[in-house]
């Protein structure tokens, strides 16, 4: 039989419930904001100034920023520095943890001294910076990749999650003829997609999101990433990135404020897109796909 509730438990029901529903608020108007200011008209924009839904719906913010390359160049750079740069950190985030998680490694206890000294302490922005060049990577996309091929964070968290796996699953595989490469394969990965898909999308998000190391090595501005770019159309209030010469000569440009928030939704939407499809693996458990029984 369930006990009446008390006053006070109601009472700190409706409290913690306003909260949380503040703080979505918080999150999620400004968010809606710029998106229904990027379909509303110029007129409707400067006249309400703070939009949630617009009475009149335009795509010429849109039509505007796509009619020239600039944009979707961007966008192919930042996708293939995503792509890329996340295959890169789960490639050798995997190969170091692997074998971190070994116990019997020789050496083991110094290397991870070495891992957690490094989050601690880092060389700089200028020896950074002089170790790419040194390496003739400067205004290429690899100097954004390469080095940040490995997060110590996340390092350590796989490396755990490799050491709760039960021994006697690889000692079982070991019997059947396998070695340490097929065991990683073949194994472990499958019974680790919840950790696996998890860093994937904190990976993919920080390099979708890559500002700094673009500014810093990158100096070819054919080569800048989305994030770069709406840096000099918000920040510099630089709107026209549009081409004129598509555009009749009577052709009025939209404001600038509509452009900044169109290019700030492109530069957002795609990103958000990819957390449904790896949302399911999130509440799985360690032990997705092991033989029962």
């Amino acid at each position: 039989m369930v006990k009446d509730r008390t006053i006070g438990s109601i009472l700190f029901d409706c409290i913690n419930y306003t909260l949380l529903l503040l703080f979505a608020l918080a999150a999620a108007i400004p968010f809606v904001y710029t998106i229904a200011g990027s379909f509303s008209t110029a007129q409707e924009l400067l006249e309400k100034g703070f939009i949630l839904f617009p009475t009149k719906f335009s795509l010429e913010s849109y039509r505007y920023i796509f009619s020239t390359n600039t944009l979707i160049r961007s966008l192919l750079v930042t996708i293939f520095i995503t792509v890329m740069g996340t295959l890169f950190n789960l490639v050798f985030t995997v190969l170091m943890a692997y074998p971190l998680a070994k116990k019997g490694l020789k050496g083991r206890n110094t290397i991870m001294l070495m891992i957690i000294f490094s989050m601690l302490f880092s060389g700089g922005m200028i020896p950074s910076f002089l170790v790419v060049k040194a390496l003739g990577l400067l205004n290429s996309y690899w100097a954004v990749i390469i080095p940040s091929a490995i997060n110590s964070f996340n390092l350590i968290v796989i490396k755990n999650f490799f050491q709760q796996l039960p021994e006697g699953l690889e000692e079982s595989a070991q019997i059947d003829g396998c070695n340490e490469l097929q065991i990683l394969v073949r194994i472990v990965l499958p019974l680790s997609t919840p950790a696996l898909a998890t860093f994937s999308l904190f990976y993919a998000v920080g390099h979708w999101n890559t500002f700094m190391s673009a500014i810093l090595y990158i100096n070819n501005s054919s080569k800048w990433p989305i994030q770069v770019l709406l840096r000099q159309i918000v920040i510099l209030a630089q709107g026209g990135i549009g081409d004129s010469q598509d555009f009749s000569p009577e052709y009025v440009a939209p404001p600038a404020e509509t452009i900044k928030m169109a290019v700030i939704v492109v530069s957002t939407v795609p990103i958000l897109l990819v957390y449904p499809f790896l949302q399911k693996h999130f509440a799985k458990g360690v032990m997705l796909g092991s033989v029962k029984g």
